[in-house]
């Protein structure tokens, strides 16, 4: 039996590295004592798939964790309060459910992730401007190092979605939709396609999404499901808003 985990990671927490949150994670699981499945081996590992890994520094409220259970059995309601209670602040698991035989791994699954970006000392008029005109753009070059060797790209193709959300105390938030495949792109490279000089602020993710026939879904949605337990969404709310 598999679990996936749908978790938000905010605050201080975001500087902590995806290493070291995936050890955090193995902790947890211990503490709350539930039957993780093991790999074989001289050295088992338990068997935890993550989610696309979250830039050092980036907030998110849309984090997946797909866990091996070592046998079945029903999820306890309790069970997201049991998991943030052993995650440290900033850690908040908002919904659990169990996972259909044969479903994709997230990382194969994810197709396009949804951010926010605030971006520093600049107006709404002017992102605006660089939104409309990135919009209208046939291409959006930027040129970023890849081992060692100056690459130049094309990001457009996977600017799925730009807008302006509105101002903030140190300068505008705009809101994105960004292509996972064939490669992610970051939201730095994005600011540095619509303009070199732009410096970002606050980023979170907050939404990860899988495409599907008759539209896209998300891998865990945070309203309640049949057959998920949790949705605990009141206190990181408050922090999000």
């Amino acid at each position: 039996m598999r679990l996936r985990i749908r978790y938000a990671r905010l605050g201080k927490v975001r500087f902590t590295s995806h290493r070291d949150v995936a050890r955090i994670w193995e902790r947890a699981l211990r503490r709350t004592e539930l039957p993780v499945a093991y790999s074989a081996g001289f050295s088992p590992r338990p068997k935890l798939a993550f989610g696309l890994a979250l830039p050092t520094g980036a907030e998110s409220v849309a984090e997946y964790l797909d866990v091996e259970l070592a046998g079945a059995g029903p999820v306890p309601d309790e069970l997201p309060d049991r998991l943030s209670a052993a995650l440290p602040a900033g850690l908040d698991v908002l919904a659990v459910a169990p996972l259909e035989a044969g479903a994709d791994s997230l990382q194969h699954a994810v197709t396009s992730c949804t951010w926010t970006v605030e971006v520093l000392d600049l107006d709404a008029d002017r992102a605006e401007s660089l939104v409309a005109a990135a919009l209208a753009a046939g291409t959006l070059v930027v040129t970023r190092q890849r081992k060692g060797k100056a690459v130049t790209d094309d990001l457009r193709p996977a600017l799925l979605a730009l807008g302006v959300n509105g101002p903030t105390p140190a300068g505008v938030e705009l809101h994105a939709e960004l292509s996972t495949q064939p490669r992610g792109v970051r939201t730095s490279e994005l600011l540095a396609a619509l303009d070199p000089g732009l410096q970002e602020g606050l980023v979170r993710r907050t939404h990860q999404w899988i495409q599907r026939d008759d539209g896209r879904v998300e891998p865990l949605p945070l309203e309640r499901l049949p057959g998920t337990v949790g949705a605990h969404t009141s206190r990181v709310a408050e922090r999000v808003s």
